[in-house]
């Protein structure tokens, strides 16, 4: 039977402006984030009702494959320094930002394509109608 492995972790912070929420998740070794922009700083309540009512609702990016990292001794007290350095580390890691950087990109990249395909698509109808107007006129005559 195959193992399968999920983690997420949601970092809120304000980024001078709002609070932020960054959610990372790391399922079967894919990698992915959601940003989620709270406005207000938010309340206990509100982070639950996001995390167990609305978490289907969130978009994430794409899944990037996830380095497995090395098993740390199993020394307690290490184990519990590391988990008190993580809790005081500030705002999101590096990765989630890469990851919300490239979906950000590449949304803006389909966006420009979707654009200049629905341009095109206008200029040909325009010239269609130009030319269906000169055979109209020609037939006039």
């Amino acid at each position: 039977m195959r193992k399968i492995g999920a983690s997420s972790t949601l970092t809120v912070y304000h980024d001078g402006q709002f609070w932020v929420g960054v959610l990372e998740q790391v399922e079967d070794g894919q990698y992915s984030a959601c940003r989620i922009v709270f406005g207000a700083e938010p309340s206990n309540e509100e982070v639950l009702d996001l995390i167990c009512n609305r978490f289907n609702e969130l978009r994430f990016t794409q899944p990037l494959e996830q380095e497995v990292a090395p098993k740390s001794a199993a020394n307690p007290k290490r184990r519990q320094r590391e988990a008190s350095r993580e809790m005081r580390r500030r705002g999101p890691s590096t990765k989630a930002q890469q990851a919300l950087s490239e979906e950000r990109e590449a949304s803006a990249q389909q966006r420009k394509a979707d654009a200049r395909e629905r341009r095109d698509e206008e200029k040909r109808l325009r010239f269609e109608q130009r030319q269906e107007k000169r055979k109209q006129r020609h037939r006039g005559r």
